[in-house]
């Protein structure tokens, strides 16, 4: 069933409003009444936010239904509109769905017809407000070196819900996290997410630069500033300013370089090196490190007001040990990608190599991940992609699961265990499939009869109006 919604309802006869307000509440939806074309439009356009969808009579005392179809058109092209039309006005309704309504229900109406149609009414919108988010989400999480953040996992969809909340501010990011775990892809998301997305997104490495250029690097030099300055130049705050600037690896910046650091974030002024100059800059900082630097502050080998300034908003990425659903995930994707670059688009795996590949703890995270992929699919002497193809470190990961059922000194309920873990794999594997339980059943190895049975027992069955065993209706 469709999320809630919120409807309007518009109609000059009482018992038509009454009977739809009813059905549609039982339905879970938020619904708002118009007596007629005057109200709904003073309605529409007082609404904070655009209705979802409108249920309109098409002939009433004081206009026509179209009149509201059109306001509701040019506030939102999202929402949908449905027209409730007498016997014998089906040509009004064909040009009511011409200039944009979804469809439209006849008089006398029938409950069950008109549950449908506002429920297949209601699927379009959020299949366009979908649409729309999945757009920009596209531009957002898709650098420009084209890659992308890749996942499913709880953990990696609570990372894509901060980069959605915190890009539009103009607070300072952290983004903290093992390396390989995708810290310039979430901080390029972040800068993709915000106003600033037109702007440069300038990467420093932190810990590739010298110290003895470290300041120049940052903040630029005059002319004769030092031996080989030979010419003036702008530092990365110059160059980011009116973007985001990403310092990679903040916690390798010495400490005596750290003070200049916090009075520019402070200040929103730079001095070049050799210059009596400050001059204005206008960045967003996104931070990110592999290092504790809470740690650090109490070593007294990072600065703690630099600390907090940094940490404004803090992201933290997990490894990819600690996130097994996304593996598969990932596996295909880069697999794809490198199918693709290789010329080789039907490459597969043998049982035998994606055993080893979701065995594997990956201590270097995605970016080990996506080497291992990449080897493999150059090395593949045919279509499919043997166990030989992978790195050798990933030849015993099969084996190496073993540890994970390692019976604990105090013993352990092993029919609860198991429960847990049948519990845990059934549900991703509905989710993965959307609810479609003959594919979910595929993905265990299991009979249809035999998967439904498992969810019985675990108390995972749907109710009876829940969806349909099959691959879904159209």
């Amino acid at each position: 069933m469709t999320s809630t919604a919120r409807i309007l309802v518009v109609d000059d006869e009482a018992s038509l409003r009454q009977m739809m307000d009813v059905l549609l509440r039982r339905q879970g939806h938020e619904v708002v009444l118009a007596e007629g074309v005057r109200e709904a439009k003073d309605i529409l356009e007082s609404a904070p936010v655009p209705f979802d969808l409108v249920v309109t009579d098409l002939m009433m005392a004081d206009g026509i239904g179209l009149e509201v179809l059109d306001k509701a058109r040019a506030l939102s092209l999202d929402t949908q509109v449905l027209l409730v039309t007498a016997h014998g006005s089906v040509d009004t309704a064909v040009e009511a769905m011409r200039r944009g309504a979804y469809g439209y229900l006849e008089k006398p109406l029938s409950v069950a017809a008109a549950r449908a149609v506002v429920e297949k009414a209601l699927e379009k919108r959020a299949l366009l407000h979908d649409n729309r988010s999945l757009r920009k989400q596209a531009r957002a999480l898709t650098p420009d070196e084209g890659q992308a953040l890749i996942g499913q996992s709880a953990a990696f969809r609570a990372a894509l819900e901060f980069v959605r909340r915190a890009a539009p501010t103009r607070a300072s990011v952290l983004v903290t996290g093992e390396s390989g775990t995708g810290k310039e892809l979430f901080a390029r998301a972040v800068h993709q997410g915000s106003d600033r997305a037109e702007g440069p997104f300038v990467v420093v490495n932190c810990g590739a630069i010298p110290e003895n250029l470290m300041e120049s690097e940052f903040f630029g030099h005059d002319k004769g500033a030092f031996t080989g300055a030979d010419r003036r130049r702008d530092g990365m705050f110059k160059v980011a300013s009116g973007g985001t600037l990403f310092l990679d690896e903040v916690g390798e910046i010495p400490v005596t370089l750290q003070v200049k650091l916090l009075r520019a974030l402070q200040d929103r002024k730079v001095r070049p090196v050799g210059s009596n100059t400050e001059l204005p800059v206008d960045v967003r900082i996104v931070a990110a490190t592999n290092r504790d630097l809470a740690r650090m502050v109490r070593e007294k080998t990072f600065r703690e007001d630099l600390y907090y300034r940094l940490n404004v908003l803090r992201l933290h990425l997990p490894p990819l040990r600690e996130r097994p659903e996304d593996v598969p995930t990932l596996v295909e994707y880069f697999r794809r990608r490198y199918a693709e670059e290789e010329g080789r688009p039907m490459l597969g795996f043998s049982p035998e190599a994606m055993r080893s590949l979701l065995a594997y703890s990956y201590p270097g995270n995605v970016r080990q991940l996506e080497n291992a992929i990449q080897r493999a699919v150059t090395l593949a002497q045919g279509a499919t992609i043997q166990v030989d193809d992978l790195p050798p470190e990933l030849l015993g990961a099969e084996a190496s699961t073993q540890e994970v059922f390692a019976l604990p000194p105090e013993g352990l309920d092993l029919e609860a265990t198991l429960a847990r873990v049948e519990r845990s794999l059934l549900r991703q594997a509905l989710e993965r499939s959307n609810g479609v339980r003959t594919r979910a059943a595929q993905l265990l190895r299991l009979t249809f009869r035999s998967f439904r049975y498992r969810l019985a027992k675990l108390g995972l069955s749907s109710d009876p109006e829940g969806e349909a065993d099959g691959e879904g209706g159209g």
